[in-house]
């Protein structure tokens, strides 16, 4: 797509080099254009119509439920087991055998027979299998310091203490959702060109939206259960306050050094909406006044970002502090006169920290739907047509590509200890991603290709050799190990976005960047690093229910609202 195609003034797209570095992308924050508010805006736009079709849930909390979202063309029902689990049982590892409740994202209405065929397969997840008509997998814990605490309150007629709410944000949180063939379930080539699913990730984002509804609605009958007659609901404003949590380590790390194509076009994506809204020559005085709004109910968001981490600490301070010298600017007229958004940008690229940076670029999108939310259709990719070695391509030309896109890498010394200091591996224990001491533990022999700098400054040292005219599928008939970079290069070459501008096996990585940027364009905020390896999350918080899509005005729903403001 031509930039001049969607930017009058031809704002140049910030470069590469710039946005596809681990320090900038660990500090992406959520956006109009992340996949949970995408689902949000379709469902409520398209007038889906929620139904609870089963709740046959007993008093020890045990049983199923059937929730189904109606759509224009087509339903989906979660399909939910909830299970009696011991508490020892419980664990937030990929490899646990046993979870609080288990789930899956039928296709359609699914009948007895499907219950029960699900029902002996849902709850063992890997061990089970399902067909093409679920389109997900899930599991989810309680939380051991939240759940009872809001079945004890609600149970005796009172409503839960908030802070300890704000000090959690869920009663369960995920372990995983499997999608695209998981287990059995269907593949993405099978459902990607239903509208619904256009944009990356939304049948796992239509789970976990359901998945929120059944766990406030199982606390609530387990306090009806206890407390009988004097059992109380939850207050529809705090209700909102619980999203459902999840925990994320490494697992996830690898996934944007796979995907290059994808990760481009989310980024690129990104970019091309940023440069929309410096293009615009002005700013009317409802925009204007809306990006105040929403800096303030930002800020309000921060306020109620905690952690445990020391560095986040730091960083939510250091993001505190930003935002009042933003305010300070703002107040000042810097919205008034020509290309305001532009300027506002310019002057934060000196005056802002990288996390102010970025939040600005995601409240500049608030006012400005009807210009950017057409943008996450484009996100997704057909990865299967990018992936073939150009054979013809020379010696020089593939020696330019490489000197213009991995220049950062090709200046690396990578003698140096430091330099390869880690190896990422998969745990034959675990059966998860693992980033091992490369110099201390027996890893590299098992390390996962997840290295492209090391690799390109590799391959360019192959070519040092060539002559120039030769072409590239001869270089591979003597080298076929650079074949996997080679690619890779070649894609990177068409797709600005695709690489990671940084070294991956470095001293000085931090999985946690690679895990917050994926993260951030599925929707979550409040981030809580535990390491510099997994980090916990919370998702749909202050999101509207299923039931109340209909009736209830949400936009920018992830900040939390003004008391003079309407949300």
């Amino acid at each position: 797509m031509k930039l001049d195609q969607l930017s009058p003034d031809r704002v140049a797209l910030r470069s590469p080099e710039t946005v596809m570095r681990l320090a900038r992308m660990g500090s992406f924050h959520q956006s109009r254009l992340s996949f949970m508010r995408v689902l949000l805006r379709r469902l409520k736009s398209e007038n889906w119509r929620f139904e609870r079709r089963a709740f046959e849930i007993d008093g020890k909390g045990v049983g199923h439920a059937v929730y189904t979202m109606h759509g224009p063309e087509r339903s989906y029902s979660l399909v939910a087991f909830a299970h009696d689990l011991p508490p020892e049982q419980r664990s937030d590892r990929v490899i646990a055998t046993a979870w609080d409740t288990t789930f899956t994202l039928f296709d359609g209405l699914p009948s007895g027979a499907d219950i029960e065929r699900l029902s002996r397969n849902v709850p063992l997840q890997e061990a089970g299998r399902v067909t093409s008509s679920e389109l997900t997998v899930s599991r989810a814990n309680r939380s051991g310091r939240l759940f009872e605490h809001v079945v004890e309150c609600l149970s005796r007629g009172a409503q839960p203490d908030r802070a300890q709410i704000d000090a959690v944000g869920y009663l369960m949180r995920t372990t995983a959702v499997y999608g695209s063939g998981k287990l059995g379930a269907a593949d993405r080539e099978s459902i990607c060109d239903r509208p619904e699913f256009a944009a990356p990730f939304q049948a796992e984002m239509l789970t976990v939206f359901l998945i929120r509804g059944f766990v406030l609605d199982l606390v609530e009958h387990l306090a009806k259960v206890r407390g009988g007659a004097r059992a109380v609901t939850l207050d529809p404003a705090l209700r909102r306050r619980f999203g459902i949590g999840n925990s994320t380590g490494l697992g996830m790390a690898p996934f944007l050094l796979n995907h290059p194509i994808l990760l481009n076009n989310w980024i690129e994506t990104r970019e091309i909406a940023l440069a929309r809204i410096r293009a615009l020559p002005a700013a009317l005085p409802a925009e204007a006044e809306a990006f105040r709004i929403m800096l303030r109910r930002g800020r309000r968001n921060v306020d109620e970002w905690q952690s445990e981490h020391p560095v986040q600490r730091g960083r939510i301070a250091g993001l505190k502090a930003d935002l009042d010298r933003l305010d300070r600017h703002v107040a000042g007229g810097a919205l008034t006169g020509a290309s305001p958004w532009d300027r506002l940008y310019t002057w934060a690229e000196t005056a802002l920290s990288l996390e102010g940076q970025e939040l600005l670029v995601a409240l500049m999108m608030e006012p400005y739907g009807a210009l950017v939310d057409d943008l996450p259709m484009r996100m997704s990719a057909d990865e299967t047509a990018g992936f073939s070695i150009e054979g013809g391509m020379t010696v020089a030309r593939l020696r330019d590509i490489l000197e213009r896109d991995y220049a950062w890498a090709l200046g690396i010394d990578w003698d140096s200890p430091d330099a390869q200091a880690r190896a990422w591996y998969v745990s034959a224990e675990k059966l998860e991603p693992r980033l091992g001491e490369r110099h201390l533990e027996p890893v590299a022999a098992y390390e996962q290709p997840l290295a492209p700098g090391r690799d390109a400054a590799l391959l360019f040292e192959a070519l040092k050799s060539e002559a120039g005219e030769t072409r590239v599928a001869d270089v591979l008939l003597r080298h076929p190990e650079h074949r996997h970079i080679l690619r890779r290069v070649q894609i990177a070459s068409r797709h600005p976005y695709a690489e990671i501008r940084d070294n991956t096996v470095g001293a000085d990585v931090l999985p946690i960047d690679l895990l917050r940027a994926k993260l951030s364009f599925f929707g979550a905020c409040h981030f809580d690093p535990r390491s510099d390896r997994w980090v916990r999350i919370n998702m749909f918080r202050n999101a509207p229910f299923p039931h109340e899509l209909a009736d209830m005005e949400f936009a920018g729903w992830i900040y939390p609202a003004l008391p003079e403001v309407q949300p």
